[in-house]
């Protein structure tokens, strides 16, 4: 049974890596050499022995390809070469996170201009924001101060930002989503 459990452990991480050598499963393959040239379809054997013969290892490159595609070259320079690449694309991806201010349909100007100011702080970083009035009560008779509220929130953010989901009313509150111009937000 351990070994049974072994075998699934070693496939699933097959799955996910990429073949060398003797774990290519099929009879043939198209072949490239370390230089880039194409040496034709091959059997796996012989694609093989020329990678032994160079001292470098046979590489599927696309197992999906028919019929899959192998590289002669140095596996550890290989997988070394993979992993910079994905490193500096995780480190090149940017994550945008979905900041909220809250207002209320009566929020004074001086609270009114705090939060702006947080939310421009948020767009500089790179983020999101979500701007929402709540509504209580009696207020839903008065939206229309909500929307002018948010009106001038978007006015006011509109040299940093644009809007991503425009004014709209869900339930008790109306909100809005603005998202940074990529040219004029600063990056942490």
């Amino acid at each position: 049974m351990a070994g049974e459990q072994a075998q699934k452990d070693n496939v699933n991480t097959n799955k996910d890596s990429v073949r060398v050598n003797e774990e290519i499963n099929v009879s043939r393959v198209r072949v490239i050499d370390e230089n880039g040239e194409q040496l034709g379809i091959l059997h796996v054997n012989e694609a093989i022995r020329l990678a032994r013969q160079r001292e470098l290892d046979l590489v599927e490159i696309a197992p999906k390809a028919e019929p899959p595609v192998c590289k002669i070259i140095n596996f550890g320079k290989f997988k070394y070469e993979k992993q910079k690449r994905e490193k500096t694309q995780r480190k090149n991806q940017q994550i945008q996170v979905l900041k909220e201010i809250r207002f209320h349909p009566n929020t004074d100007s001086h609270d009114f201009d705090f939060k702006t100011k947080h939310a421009i702080n948020f767009l500089e970083e790179g983020n999101k924001v979500k701007a929402v009035v709540l509504f209580k009560g009696r207020e839903m008779a008065y939206t229309e101060y909500g929307e002018n509220l948010l009106n001038k929130f978007v006015e006011r953010v509109q040299d940093i930002a644009k809007v991503e989901s425009p004014i709209k009313l869900e339930g008790r509150n109306m909100s809005v989503i603005v998202i940074p111009v990529k040219n004029k937000s600063k990056k942490k």
